[in-house]
Protein backbone atom coordinates (compact mmCIF):
# COMPACT_ATOMS: atom_id res chain seq x y z
CA UNK A 1 0.00 0.00 0.00
CA UNK A 2 1.45 3.42 -0.93
CA UNK A 3 2.43 5.73 1.90
CA UNK A 4 -0.17 8.33 2.81
CA UNK A 5 1.13 11.86 2.36
CA UNK A 6 1.26 13.90 5.56
CA UNK A 7 0.83 17.70 5.54
CA UNK A 8 1.02 19.65 8.79
CA UNK A 9 -0.70 22.99 8.20
CA UNK A 10 -0.32 24.54 11.67
CA UNK A 11 3.27 25.11 12.71
CA UNK A 12 5.27 28.14 13.78
CA UNK A 13 8.60 29.76 13.08
CA UNK A 14 10.55 32.73 14.39
CA UNK A 15 13.34 34.37 12.35
CA UNK A 16 16.90 34.91 13.55
CA UNK A 17 15.87 38.40 14.54
CA UNK A 18 18.51 40.25 16.56
CA UNK A 19 17.77 42.95 19.11
CA UNK A 20 19.40 45.47 16.77
CA UNK A 21 17.16 44.50 13.85
CA UNK A 22 14.06 44.56 16.03
CA UNK A 23 15.02 48.03 17.25
CA UNK A 24 15.79 49.21 13.72
CA UNK A 25 12.32 48.13 12.66
CA UNK A 26 10.83 50.04 15.54
CA UNK A 27 10.55 47.02 17.80
CA UNK A 28 7.18 46.23 16.20
CA UNK A 29 5.91 49.43 17.67
CA UNK A 30 7.65 49.69 21.01
CA UNK A 31 10.72 49.04 23.11
CA UNK A 32 9.35 45.59 23.92
CA UNK A 33 9.55 44.29 20.34
CA UNK A 34 10.26 40.57 19.90
CA UNK A 35 13.67 39.21 18.96
CA UNK A 36 15.58 35.95 19.29
CA UNK A 37 18.42 35.35 21.74
CA UNK A 38 20.28 32.20 20.71
CA UNK A 39 22.30 30.41 23.38
CA UNK A 40 26.00 29.66 22.98
CA UNK A 41 25.25 26.03 22.09
CA UNK A 42 23.30 27.16 19.01
CA UNK A 43 20.60 24.61 19.77
CA UNK A 44 18.49 26.52 22.26
CA UNK A 45 17.33 30.08 22.71
CA UNK A 46 14.78 32.46 24.08
CA UNK A 47 12.19 34.62 22.39
CA UNK A 48 12.70 38.01 24.01
CA UNK A 49 10.29 40.89 24.36
CA UNK A 50 12.64 43.80 24.80
CA UNK A 51 14.69 42.87 27.87
CA UNK A 52 12.14 40.34 29.13
CA UNK A 53 12.29 36.61 28.33
CA UNK A 54 9.06 35.46 26.73
CA UNK A 55 9.49 31.78 25.85
CA UNK A 56 12.34 29.23 25.75
CA UNK A 57 12.67 27.67 22.30
CA UNK A 58 14.72 25.13 20.37
CA UNK A 59 16.65 25.31 17.13
CA UNK A 60 13.87 23.89 14.95
CA UNK A 61 11.96 27.16 15.49
CA UNK A 62 14.48 29.20 13.49
CA UNK A 63 16.74 26.72 11.67
CA UNK A 64 15.09 25.41 8.51
CA UNK A 65 17.53 22.53 7.99
CA UNK A 66 17.03 21.36 11.58
CA UNK A 67 13.29 21.58 10.92
CA UNK A 68 13.57 19.48 7.76
CA UNK A 69 15.65 16.87 9.55
CA UNK A 70 12.99 16.59 12.24
CA UNK A 71 10.20 16.39 9.66
CA UNK A 72 12.09 13.49 8.09
CA UNK A 73 12.20 11.72 11.44
CA UNK A 74 8.47 12.30 11.90
CA UNK A 75 7.48 11.30 8.37
CA UNK A 76 5.99 14.69 7.51
CA UNK A 77 6.07 15.44 3.78
CA UNK A 78 5.12 19.11 3.88
CA UNK A 79 4.67 21.67 6.62
CA UNK A 80 2.95 25.05 6.47
CA UNK A 81 4.42 27.43 9.01
CA UNK A 82 3.36 30.83 10.30
CA UNK A 83 4.61 33.55 12.61
CA UNK A 84 4.64 33.08 16.35
CA UNK A 85 1.72 35.34 17.42
CA UNK A 86 3.98 37.63 19.49
CA UNK A 87 5.15 38.91 16.09
CA UNK A 88 1.71 40.27 15.04
CA UNK A 89 2.47 43.92 16.01
CA UNK A 90 -1.21 44.87 16.08
CA UNK A 91 -0.62 47.60 18.64
CA UNK A 92 2.02 49.39 16.55
CA UNK A 93 1.34 52.43 14.35
CA UNK A 94 -0.07 51.08 11.10
CA UNK A 95 2.72 52.07 8.72
CA UNK A 96 5.39 50.84 11.11
CA UNK A 97 3.49 47.59 11.43
CA UNK A 98 3.23 47.33 7.63
CA UNK A 99 7.02 47.62 7.29
CA UNK A 100 7.48 45.09 10.09
CA UNK A 101 5.06 42.58 8.51
CA UNK A 102 6.66 42.90 5.09
CA UNK A 103 10.09 42.21 6.59
CA UNK A 104 8.82 39.29 8.65
CA UNK A 105 7.12 37.85 5.57
CA UNK A 106 10.38 38.09 3.65
CA UNK A 107 12.10 36.29 6.55
CA UNK A 108 9.43 33.59 6.32
CA UNK A 109 10.10 33.06 2.61
CA UNK A 110 13.83 32.85 3.36
CA UNK A 111 13.03 30.13 5.89
CA UNK A 112 10.95 28.21 3.35
CA UNK A 113 13.62 28.58 0.66
CA UNK A 114 15.63 25.80 2.34
CA UNK A 115 13.21 23.41 0.57
CA UNK A 116 10.27 25.15 -1.12
CA UNK A 117 8.65 21.81 -1.96
CA UNK A 118 8.40 20.85 1.72
CA UNK A 119 8.20 24.15 3.57
CA UNK A 120 5.37 26.61 2.88
CA UNK A 121 4.53 29.74 4.86
CA UNK A 122 1.58 31.93 5.79
CA UNK A 123 1.96 35.71 5.85
CA UNK A 124 1.17 38.16 8.63
CA UNK A 125 -0.50 41.51 7.96
CA UNK A 126 -0.96 44.90 9.67
CA UNK A 127 -4.55 44.10 10.53
CA UNK A 128 -5.08 47.48 12.23
CA UNK A 129 -5.23 49.19 8.80
CA UNK A 130 -7.56 47.68 6.19
CA UNK A 131 -5.85 49.07 3.09
CA UNK A 132 -2.36 48.13 4.28
CA UNK A 133 -3.49 44.68 5.43
CA UNK A 134 -5.13 43.89 2.09
CA UNK A 135 -2.13 45.19 0.19
CA UNK A 136 0.34 43.09 2.18
CA UNK A 137 -1.84 39.97 2.02
CA UNK A 138 -1.99 40.17 -1.77
CA UNK A 139 1.70 41.06 -2.12
CA UNK A 140 2.69 38.13 0.07
CA UNK A 141 0.42 35.78 -1.88
CA UNK A 142 2.10 36.81 -5.13
CA UNK A 143 5.52 36.43 -3.52
CA UNK A 144 4.87 32.80 -2.58
CA UNK A 145 2.95 32.65 0.70
CA UNK A 146 0.09 30.14 0.54
CA UNK A 147 -2.22 32.20 2.76
CA UNK A 148 -2.31 34.48 5.80
CA UNK A 149 -2.49 34.00 9.53
CA UNK A 150 -4.42 36.52 11.62
CA UNK A 151 -5.25 36.81 15.29
CA UNK A 152 -8.82 36.17 16.38
CA UNK A 153 -9.33 39.77 17.52
CA UNK A 154 -7.86 43.24 17.23
CA UNK A 155 -7.88 44.73 20.71
CA UNK A 156 -11.57 44.95 21.73
CA UNK A 157 -12.78 44.23 18.18
CA UNK A 158 -13.76 40.67 17.26
CA UNK A 159 -14.01 39.16 13.79
CA UNK A 160 -17.46 40.68 13.24
CA UNK A 161 -15.91 44.17 13.22
CA UNK A 162 -16.61 45.85 9.87
CA UNK A 163 -12.92 46.35 9.13
CA UNK A 164 -12.08 42.72 9.81
CA UNK A 165 -15.08 41.56 7.80
CA UNK A 166 -13.84 43.70 4.90
CA UNK A 167 -10.39 42.11 5.22
CA UNK A 168 -11.89 38.61 5.13
CA UNK A 169 -13.95 39.65 2.10
CA UNK A 170 -10.74 40.76 0.39
CA UNK A 171 -9.18 37.37 1.14
CA UNK A 172 -12.22 35.61 -0.31
CA UNK A 173 -12.07 37.64 -3.51
CA UNK A 174 -8.29 37.33 -3.88
CA UNK A 175 -8.22 33.57 -3.10
CA UNK A 176 -6.13 33.95 0.06
CA UNK A 177 -6.72 31.16 2.61
CA UNK A 178 -6.89 32.37 6.21
CA UNK A 179 -5.76 30.67 9.42
CA UNK A 180 -7.22 32.29 12.54
CA UNK A 181 -5.03 31.85 15.59
CA UNK A 182 -5.98 32.88 19.15
CA UNK A 183 -3.71 35.33 20.90
CA UNK A 184 -3.68 37.93 23.70
CA UNK A 185 -6.12 35.84 25.72
CA UNK A 186 -8.93 37.14 27.88
CA UNK A 187 -9.12 36.95 31.67
CA UNK A 188 -5.43 36.66 32.41
CA UNK A 189 -5.77 38.45 35.74
CA UNK A 190 -7.63 35.38 37.02
CA UNK A 191 -5.41 32.88 35.25
CA UNK A 192 -1.94 33.63 36.55
CA UNK A 193 -0.89 30.01 37.11
CA UNK A 194 -0.64 26.64 35.41
CA UNK A 195 -0.77 28.01 31.83
CA UNK A 196 -4.49 28.61 32.29
CA UNK A 197 -4.62 31.33 29.62
CA UNK A 198 -3.55 28.67 27.11
CA UNK A 199 -5.74 25.92 28.58
CA UNK A 200 -8.95 27.88 29.23
CA UNK A 201 -8.90 31.27 27.52
CA UNK A 202 -7.32 30.16 24.26
CA UNK A 203 -10.15 27.71 23.37
CA UNK A 204 -12.67 30.35 24.44
CA UNK A 205 -11.04 32.96 22.19
CA UNK A 206 -11.37 30.64 19.20
CA UNK A 207 -15.02 29.89 19.92
CA UNK A 208 -15.63 33.63 20.32
CA UNK A 209 -14.16 34.28 16.89
CA UNK A 210 -16.35 31.67 15.23
CA UNK A 211 -19.56 32.69 16.98
CA UNK A 212 -18.92 36.38 16.35
CA UNK A 213 -18.90 35.68 12.62
CA UNK A 214 -22.09 33.62 12.85
CA UNK A 215 -24.27 35.58 15.28
CA UNK A 216 -23.37 39.00 13.86
CA UNK A 217 -24.56 38.02 10.40
CA UNK A 218 -21.04 38.62 9.04
CA UNK A 219 -21.09 35.34 7.14
CA UNK A 220 -24.09 36.65 5.21
CA UNK A 221 -21.84 39.42 3.87
CA UNK A 222 -18.60 37.51 3.33
CA UNK A 223 -18.42 35.54 0.06
CA UNK A 224 -18.76 31.79 0.43
CA UNK A 225 -15.46 31.46 -1.41
CA UNK A 226 -13.59 32.44 1.78
CA UNK A 227 -11.34 29.63 2.98
CA UNK A 228 -11.04 30.11 6.73
CA UNK A 229 -9.58 27.64 9.23
CA UNK A 230 -9.60 27.97 13.01
CA UNK A 231 -6.69 26.61 15.02
CA UNK A 232 -6.79 24.10 17.88
CA UNK A 233 -9.83 22.27 16.57
CA UNK A 234 -11.94 25.40 16.77
CA UNK A 235 -11.41 25.59 20.53
CA UNK A 236 -14.63 24.99 22.47
CA UNK A 237 -16.88 25.56 19.45
CA UNK A 238 -17.83 21.97 18.55
CA UNK A 239 -18.65 21.00 22.14
CA UNK A 240 -20.79 24.09 22.78
CA UNK A 241 -22.48 24.43 19.39
CA UNK A 242 -25.65 22.83 20.79
CA UNK A 243 -25.78 25.56 23.43
CA UNK A 244 -25.62 28.21 20.70
CA UNK A 245 -28.38 26.51 18.69
CA UNK A 246 -30.57 26.25 21.76
CA UNK A 247 -30.06 29.93 22.57
CA UNK A 248 -30.88 30.92 18.97
CA UNK A 249 -34.15 28.98 19.10
CA UNK A 250 -35.33 30.47 22.39
CA UNK A 251 -33.90 34.02 22.62
CA UNK A 252 -34.64 36.70 20.06
CA UNK A 253 -31.56 38.70 21.14
CA UNK A 254 -29.38 35.82 19.93
CA UNK A 255 -30.99 35.60 16.49
CA UNK A 256 -31.56 39.32 15.92
CA UNK A 257 -28.60 39.57 13.50
CA UNK A 258 -28.32 35.90 12.56
CA UNK A 259 -31.02 34.68 10.15
CA UNK A 260 -30.17 30.98 10.39
CA UNK A 261 -29.45 28.38 13.06
CA UNK A 262 -25.76 28.63 14.10
CA UNK A 263 -25.07 25.01 13.15
CA UNK A 264 -26.21 25.73 9.60
CA UNK A 265 -22.98 27.69 9.05
CA UNK A 266 -20.69 24.73 9.73
CA UNK A 267 -19.81 24.41 6.07
CA UNK A 268 -18.19 27.85 6.16
CA UNK A 269 -15.41 26.75 8.53
CA UNK A 270 -12.42 24.44 8.58
CA UNK A 271 -10.58 23.49 11.76
CA UNK A 272 -7.27 21.80 12.46
CA UNK A 273 -6.80 18.51 14.28
CA UNK A 274 -4.80 19.81 17.26
CA UNK A 275 -7.10 18.45 19.99
CA UNK A 276 -4.84 15.66 21.42
CA UNK A 277 -7.62 13.23 22.29
CA UNK A 278 -9.37 10.65 20.11
CA UNK A 279 -12.77 11.43 21.64
CA UNK A 280 -12.36 15.10 20.81
CA UNK A 281 -11.29 14.28 17.26
CA UNK A 282 -14.36 12.03 16.89
CA UNK A 283 -16.56 14.95 17.98
CA UNK A 284 -14.88 17.22 15.41
CA UNK A 285 -15.50 14.62 12.72
CA UNK A 286 -19.17 14.32 13.70
CA UNK A 287 -19.77 18.07 13.99
CA UNK A 288 -17.61 19.54 11.20
CA UNK A 289 -17.26 16.52 8.93
CA UNK A 290 -14.00 14.85 7.99
CA UNK A 291 -13.77 16.94 4.81
CA UNK A 292 -13.22 20.12 6.88
CA UNK A 293 -10.52 18.98 9.34
CA UNK A 294 -6.86 19.58 8.46
CA UNK A 295 -3.86 18.03 10.17
CA UNK A 296 -2.33 20.66 12.46
CA UNK A 297 0.26 20.15 15.17
CA UNK A 298 1.14 23.58 16.65
CA UNK A 299 4.76 22.48 16.17
CA UNK A 300 7.30 23.04 17.68
CA UNK A 301 5.84 24.30 20.94
CA UNK A 302 5.34 22.09 24.03
CA UNK A 303 1.53 22.27 23.80
CA UNK A 304 1.67 20.93 20.26
CA UNK A 305 1.44 17.33 19.08
CA UNK A 306 4.81 15.73 19.88
CA UNK A 307 4.52 13.10 17.14
CA UNK A 308 2.84 14.90 14.27
CA UNK A 309 -0.21 13.11 12.89
CA UNK A 310 -0.31 10.32 15.48
CA UNK A 311 -3.82 11.20 16.66
CA UNK A 312 -5.22 10.99 13.13
CA UNK A 313 -3.23 7.93 12.18
CA UNK A 314 -4.42 5.99 15.24
CA UNK A 315 -8.09 7.10 15.16
CA UNK A 316 -9.94 3.81 14.69
CA UNK A 317 -13.23 5.51 13.76
CA UNK A 318 -11.77 6.90 10.51
CA UNK A 319 -11.77 4.83 7.35
CA UNK A 320 -8.74 5.05 5.08
CA UNK A 321 -10.28 7.65 2.77
CA UNK A 322 -11.16 9.87 5.74
CA UNK A 323 -7.71 9.39 7.27
CA UNK A 324 -6.04 10.38 4.02
CA UNK A 325 -8.29 13.45 3.77
CA UNK A 326 -7.26 14.62 7.25
CA UNK A 327 -3.59 13.86 6.75
CA UNK A 328 -3.20 15.61 3.41
CA UNK A 329 -6.17 15.76 1.04
CA UNK A 330 -8.05 18.53 2.81
CA UNK A 331 -4.91 20.69 3.06
CA UNK A 332 -4.12 20.18 -0.63
CA UNK A 333 -7.60 21.43 -1.48
CA UNK A 334 -7.74 24.25 1.09
CA UNK A 335 -4.39 25.75 0.06
CA UNK A 336 -4.76 24.88 -3.66
CA UNK A 337 -1.55 22.86 -3.58
CA UNK A 338 -0.66 20.50 -6.39
CA UNK A 339 -0.91 16.81 -5.60
CA UNK A 340 2.85 16.53 -6.14
CA UNK A 341 3.66 19.43 -3.81
CA UNK A 342 5.87 17.19 -1.67
CA UNK A 343 7.59 13.83 -1.99
CA UNK A 344 5.38 10.76 -1.78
Amino acid sequence: MPKTMKIDMHAHHFPRLTRAEADALGGAGGAGGPWLRIDADGAHGQIMQGDRPFRPVDRVLWDAQARLDDLDRQGVDLQISCATPIMFAYSAPARLAADWCARMNDHALDFASADPARLKVLAQVPLQDLELACREASRARRAGHVGVQIGNHLGPRDLDDDQLVDFLTHCARDDIPVLVHPWDMMGQGRMAKWMLPWLVAMPAETQLGMLSLILSGALERIPRSLKICFAHGGGAFAFLLGRADNAWRHRDIVRQDCPNLPSSYLDRFHVDSAVFDARSLRLLAEVHGTQRILLGSDYPFPLGEARIGTLVQEADFLDEAERQALLSGNALRFFSLAEGAAPA
